[in-house]
């Protein structure tokens, strides 16, 4: 849920260069092996030191207007004040999905309803088509960077490669996404979060976006103007839940300790 705080706006887009920018990413592994000095991704991702953001004037108004959305499709609210009742009623609308598509429909519902919505079809008449759709992709993308960050925590615009074979600054970088770090399921982050963001940006505002969280180290890279593939065919589905995940970790005691490796809300 990435969305909040997309306007159409001024200033001029930086131009798309042919350059591709490669990021170099190291992945860790785990065993079964009880050395001391092994430690599994997500014991590396914890320890990593939090980025720091500090909250603007319009922090508080934006979480209050998304929190308030987020009750309205629930029909319930967290008696805890801030981020952490943020978290719980969104954790909430996991549990009151019978599907997981019915959890993606409603997140897309809540996405929409904080948006006028003629902004959002002139957006996709007006503004998407322009220079191939490269200049709505730059355009979401700094808006998202600059207005998203009390949800995300810092996070910074960056370049990424296009289907054509150019690179263009239309990537966002998250470095330790808040959002997954606080509700420490793979489940919410990518039945509230990835999916309906992804089909909110593409069917509503005529701008395709491939989101990559990181289990590993809780980053997330969203790329505007990338096509996502089926959620069907998304190797996150493949992820196992998060050892610090309180719903894996209930599922494990109910199962007695049996190994499960597939998350509970995937």
């Amino acid at each position: 849920m990435k969305a909040l705080g997309i306007v159409v706006g001024g200033g001029a887009p930086m131009l798309c260069s042919s350059i591709r920018n490669r990021r170099f990413r190291v992945s860790f592994s785990s065993s079964s092996s009880s050395s001391s000095g092994s430690k599994t991704v997500e014991q590396v991702g914890i320890a990593a030191p939090k980025p720091e953001y500090k909250p603007g004037v319009l922090d508080d108004l934006f979480l209050n207007l998304f929190r308030n959305k987020l009750v309205q499709e629930v029909g319930w609210d967290s008696k805890k004040h801030g981020y952490d009742g943020l978290i719980e009623v969104a954790n909430r609308l996991m549990m009151k999905g019978t599907t997981n598509s019915d959890t993606i429909e409603a997140a897309v519902r809540i996405l929409r309803s904080l948006f006028p919505p003629f902004l959002l079809e002139l957006y996709k008449i007006l503004i998407a088509p322009i220079g191939g759709g490269k200049i709505a992709a730059m355009m979401v993308a700094r808006v998202t960077a600059l207005t998203c960050q009390w949800l995300m925590g810092p996070c910074k615009v960056n370049s990424v490669d296009l289907p054509d074979g150019t690179s263009c600054s239309s990537g966002v970088y998250v470095e330790r996404c808040k959002y997954l770090e606080e509700s420490k399921c793979v489940g919410i982050c990518i039945n509230t979060c990835k999916f309906p963001t992804q089909t909110f940006f593409k069917d509503h505002m005529g701008v395709p976006l491939l989101m990559e969280p990181n289990f590993a180290d809780y980053s997330c890279q969203f790329k505007f103007g990338v096509l996502p593939p089926l959620p069907k065919d998304d190797t996150v589905l493949k992820e196992p839940c998060l050892e610090a995940c309180p719903n894996a970790s209930q599922r494990r005691v109910v199962a007695r300790n049996i190994d499960v490796t597939a998350c509970p809300k995937t």
